[in-house]
């Protein structure tokens, strides 16, 4: 058992290793093409100082943009009003700077911030060419930083589509736009929109198309206060995947994953058909044959008093349950004629606190055995039941099919056109492409560089174990039960156990009776000794006394009688005779009985 347990803790140990240092190698890998790393000091937990590069873009790029040059060339503030506001909130004057990151900064490296509060924000910028749906993909990314967090307000884009009267001065709410994508929060909803404007063949009216809500928890990604790429892909066979840090958090089609759906149903509800009075919905009806029974008794209460209560001890019946507060005073702008005459606040009796109870006791109720309620006839099936109505189909007249949603209407600039309740949202390199490795090498150039930097300024998983248990203090629970059993079935199985009163006396009374065992044994041989003693002893004396008597007889046929009489006296036992002896019932039952019946047999 104790080879057993020794390998169990070594199992413990080993596991505990090896999980260890896979953390490590995940927290350590890093793929970055356009940046070094110069200096890391690990005593001093220093971040790593790192050369960083504007990223450039490789292949067909239709916009990208880094901020690192510090100024806002191309971009255009909109001087309009969003429609519907109010006048003193309805002006796009939210302000617009390029900063560093406020943490995990790199040197070099700048971003777009909104700075306004409770103010509308709208910038944005032409395109190097406009975007032509056709045989390519489209896949734009950038990132986003909630630095102070988010209380309401958004961070998406919008893709606005190439019209003749596009001018991006007059940029606002009402704008057309193509696509609109990005994070979204208010209140406790957390949304990563993606939307498209698809167009009715047969109406020629635009309708927004939004994507199903992604199955995964988004909240971490505007709380955590870390810089996240988010990545929209459309793929020209309707296909689209939606990404926040290079992974995938939805996926879809867009004829199929979109709400409403692109395509209408081919068929409708006549509007014009009525449900005919005569027709019954009714699955079941009251039987009209059943018979209330004479012994129901609707006038029984529910409750009635329980009669076996008995009032307590020390139930003082005498005192309200409630009393003036002595120390309670009338306010001074207290006005009898307008508030009435004034009475101090009541407080609970104290002397109520030590009794079980105080004012006129009563009786708890109890549930009426005898209650049955108002009686009802019982219900039966409908015999003319005809099913829930529903009015006729009909060809729907505005119903279409587009089988390539994909063919969007082109777009030719990006914006920004925002309200946000939070300051300091950071956004930094916009790509829009068509291929998904320069996009990628686009991401590993800056994003990574800030998710390098971001991980080495972590506070260690500790850290990172006790911040999350302020949102949620039920960690400590399940720390404790992960930590401190397997701690204490080391302890226990592998920890040398000490000896306690119960093993010594278990061991005392073990030695106790080793001892006895030996007494016995030397008071058996000390016995068999006097025995033999007193045998020799006996035999010297018979043999004085019979020499004696021959001596003194003088006739020598007495006296060769009387030898031939000693010597078979002093004869010693045969061996039959011993062994019978031995055999002897009562001979199992310890040495004392043995040489007793030896000394029998002698005398």
């Amino acid at each position: 058992m104790k080879f057993k347990w020794e390998w169990i803790c070594l199992g413990f140990l080993v596991c505990s290793s090896v999980s260890t240092e896979a953390e490590n190698e995940a927290d350590s890998e890093v793929n970055f093409d356009n940046s070094e790393v110069t200096d890391i000091d690990e005593d001093v937990g220093v971040s790593p100082q790192v050369e960083y590069k504007t990223p450039v873009p490789i292949g067909e790029i239709y916009f990208e943009e880094t901020f690192d040059d510090g100024t806002l060339n191309g971009w255009l503030f909109s001087k309009m009003k969003k429609d519907g506001a109010d006048d003193d909130i309805a002006k796009y004057d939210g302000r617009w700077e390029i900063e560093d990151l406020k943490e995990n900064k790199i040197p070099g490296d700048k971003g777009l911030v909104l700075k306004s509060v409770a103010k509308h924000h709208a910038i944005s910028a032409m395109l190097k060419k406009p975007f032509i749906f056709d045989d390519k993909p489209l896949i734009i990314q950038y990132e986003v930083n909630f630095q102070d967090g988010i209380d309401c307000g958004g961070a998406y884009v919008k893709l606005l589509s190439n019209t003749d009267n596009l001018d991006l001065e007059q940029f606002f709410d009402k704008t057309p736009y193509t696509i609109m994508f990005g994070p979204d929060k208010c209140g406790e909803d957390y949304k990563l929109h993606f939307i498209f404007r698809h167009k009715n063949p047969k109406s020629g009216v635009y309708e927004e198309k939004h994507a199903k809500h992604p199955e995964v928890d988004l909240k971490t990604f505007f709380t955590d206060m870390r810089t996240h790429l988010y990545t929209l892909v459309l793929q020209p066979d309707n296909t689209f995947e939606v990404l926040v840090d290079q992974t995938v958090v939805s996926k879809g089609n867009l004829l199929e994953d979109m709400v409403p759906p692109v395509n209408p149903a081919s068929e409708i509800s006549d509007p014009f058909d009525k449900k005919p009075e005569e027709w019954d919905e009714r699955a079941k009806i009251p039987d009209v044959t059943a018979v209330k029974p004479d012994d129901w008794d609707e006038d029984e209460p529910s409750e009635i008093e329980d009669l076996s209560a008995v009032k307590p001890e020390g139930w003082l019946d005498d005192e309200p349950e409630y009393v003036p507060d002595l120390n309670s005073q009338k306010p001074e702008d207290w006005d009898e004629t307008m508030d009435g005459e004034w009475e101090p606040s009541q407080i609970r009796n104290p002397k109520c606190e030590s009794a079980p109870g105080c004012g006129e006791w009563s009786r708890p109720l109890i549930n009426n055995p005898k209650y049955t309620g108002k009686w009802k006839p019982p219900m039966i099936e409908n015999p003319n039941y005809q099913g829930i109505w529903s009015p006729r189909k009909i060809a729907n007249p505005d119903f279409f099919e587009d089988l390539h949603p994909f063919l969007m209407t082109p777009f030719g600039a990006i914006g920004l056109e925002l309200w946000s309740m939070t300051s300091d949202i950071y956004f930094d390199n916009f790509i829009i492409c068509s291929e998904k490795e320069v996009a990628n090498r686009w991401a590993s150039e800056s994003w990574g560089l800030k998710k390098l930097v971001a991980s080495a300024n972590e506070p260690g998983i500790f850290g990172q174990l006790l911040t999350a248990t302020e949102e949620r203090p039920w960690l400590w629970i399940i720390y404790i039960l992960t930590t401190g059993l397997p701690l204490g079935l080391i302890i226990a199985f592998c920890w040398p156990r000490k000896k306690t009163l119960e093993d010594v006396k278990k061991k005392q009374a073990d030695s106790v009776q080793c001892s006895t065992k030996a007494e016995l044994e030397q008071e058996k041989e000390e016995m068999e000794k006097d025995v033999n003693l007193e045998e020799e002893k006996e035999e010297e004396k018979e043999m004085s006394e019979k020499e004696h008597e021959r001596k003194s007889d003088e006739e020598p046929e007495a006296v060769e009688s009387q030898e031939e009489e000693c010597s078979k006296e002093n004869r010693s036992p045969s061996d039959d005779e011993m062994k019978e002896a031995d055999e002897s019932p009562g001979s199992g039952d310890g040495p004392t009985k043995s040489i007793r019946k030896r000394r029998v047999r002698k005398d």
